[in-house]
């Protein structure tokens, strides 16, 4: 018996995905649904579940980059799918890198995608929804493919999107002030943004980043 943890702010979606996996297979049991991210950390410390359904959206002040990393340090051995509306393929391998099993695009059909999703990375292997993997296909294609968006530049990007000037986050970061502005021009390249500002708003749109206040 596969047990399956679902996590959404949305209630109907919620239910469809639990409908999904009770009628498309005997072997999987939903060992809770839950609406927000610190009930989901919990049930999932308390039931270790083998695989965790969880939207990006399931905490709205939390980047999808954030919620990887917090179920991560809670349960570490899960096996992590996340709905969500990244759609860029380089960003989509980093979620992959940062420790995401699975990727189901929301617009894809997910009484197509979820029991594919579920079987595929119980069996060791990543799964990617129909929409995402051609993004993700055509991405490897990119000359910026071998450039990840690593635990430096995600600490910039943050740094930025709570409006710190490049010297304040060097001092912060302890590194040269070339560095950021090599960083900063990096992120430019790979969310294709021209100004600080563009990059920020892609970067919150796509979920890693976020801003306060």
């Amino acid at each position: 018996m596969i047990q399956i943890l679902l996590g959404d702010d949305n209630d109907l979606a919620l239910l469809g995905a639990r409908l999904i996996l009770e009628n498309g297979h005997h072997a999987f049991h939903i060992t809770a649904a839950v609406d927000t991210l610190s009930d989901g950390l919990v049930a999932l410390q308390h039931q270790s579940p083998d695989v965790a359904f969880l939207s990006e959206r399931l905490d709205p002040e939390t980047a999808v980059v954030q919620l990887v990393e917090r179920v991560r340090s809670v349960a570490p051995a899960v096996k992590l799918l996340i709905l969500g509306t990244v759609l860029d393929g380089l960003l989509l391998r980093d979620l992959f890198t940062l420790g995401v099993n699975g990727y189901l695009y929301r617009a894809d059909r997910l009484q197509d995608c979820l029991i594919p999703a579920v079987t595929t990375v119980m069996r060791q292997r990543p799964y990617l929804s129909p929409t995402a993997n051609a993004e993700y296909l055509i991405a490897m294609q990119s000359p910026q493919r071998d450039w990840h968006l690593d635990a430096e530049a995600r600490q910039v990007l943050h740094l930025l999107a709570q409006g710190r000037p490049i010297p304040a986050i060097a001092i912060q970061m302890g590194v040269p002030l070339r560095r950021i502005y090599w960083v900063r021009q990096k992120l430019r390249k790979r969310f294709g943004a021209n100004t600080n500002e563009h990059l920020i708003s892609l970067a919150v749109a796509e979920g890693f980043a976020y801003t306060t206040g």
